[in-house]
């Protein structure tokens, strides 16, 4: 079963758990604008895509950023978290390609003392502090989790790599996608291609349709994926992996987690 990002008690600390499969997901209501404006972005849980009907998407103070063109930030602004989704203003100014992203990374753990079972949830250094070294029945997990999407004001540009973690390098660019034609995309863990990754792609409103028509695509020896879009709509794209790469010895391993959105626009 893929690994899921899970919103803890409805919170944006991103952990992962497959037991709780809510999809997330950022939703700008322009991904394209032919001059400076202001746009509002709706964050969101649920299992109908871009259908906010489950939980809001949480925690957006310490884990959002919104990257301008030219390397700079721009803070949200009349951020709202209401019961069924969070939205907030983006005020873009100059001209290029804005990234809104969702990252987080962290350590989960359990541990028994007597018969409390103890858990933490925070950072290596947190961990170091907190988690008794000699824990009895002691179990680590670590996630690099990246949730996001891209706005184009006038002439698109180009994308910089982050380099850490499960992340989406384009080809194709994001906001340069159409119905009917293809588009390709290389994903890439910790900056090295990511091959033989499962790519999960789902346009949004399956409430309103009899089948989920579901994309299934596996990356090549390169990373590289390609999709041929079957029609307009906003998009909705997974992808998770897990290796060995830890931060703290004591975890069995790192899991990684990518979510994006995409508009496809018609011809």
């Amino acid at each position: 079963m893929k690994l899921k990002l899970a919103l803890a008690a409805l919170t944006l600390s991103l952990q992962f758990s497959t037991a709780q499969a809510h999809s997330v997901w950022l939703e700008p209501s322009s991904t394209v604008l032919s001059k400076a404006a202001y746009i509002t972005v709706a964050g969101a849980a649920g299992n109908d895509k871009f259908h906010y009907n489950h939980a809001a998407l949480r925690g957006l103070n310490e884990n959002f950023t919104a990257i301008a063109p030219d390397g700079s930030t721009v803070a949200p602004e009349n951020l709202m978290a209401g019961k069924l989704r969070t939205v907030f203003d983006l005020n873009l100014t100059q001209s290029g390609t804005y990234r809104l992203a969702v990252a987080s990374e962290g350590i989960m753990a359990s541990w028994k003392e007597g018969e409390q079972t103890k858990r933490f949830r925070g950072n290596a250094e947190a961990f170091a502090k907190d988690v008794p070294a000699n824990a009895t029945d002691l179990r680590v997990n670590e996630g690099v989790n990246r949730l996001e999407t891209f706005v184009t004001v006038g002439k698109p540009t180009d994308i910089k790599p982050i380099g850490k973690g499960l992340e989406l390098v384009p080809i194709t660019h994001p906001n340069d996608l159409f119905a009917g034609e293809t588009a390709t995309f290389r994903f890439v863990v910790d900056g090295k291609p990511a091959a033989g990754l499962e790519v999960l792609i789902m346009r949004g409103g399956s409430r309103y349709r009899n089948q989920l028509e579901e994309i299934k695509l596996t990356t090549d020896a390169e990373g590289k994926f390609s999709i041929k879009w079957p029609e307009a709509g906003m998009y909705w794209l997974d992808a998770d992996a897990q290796d060995d790469k830890t931060t703290v010895p004591q975890a069995r391993e790192r899991r990684l987690s990518y979510v994006a959105t995409f508009e496809v626009l018609p011809q």
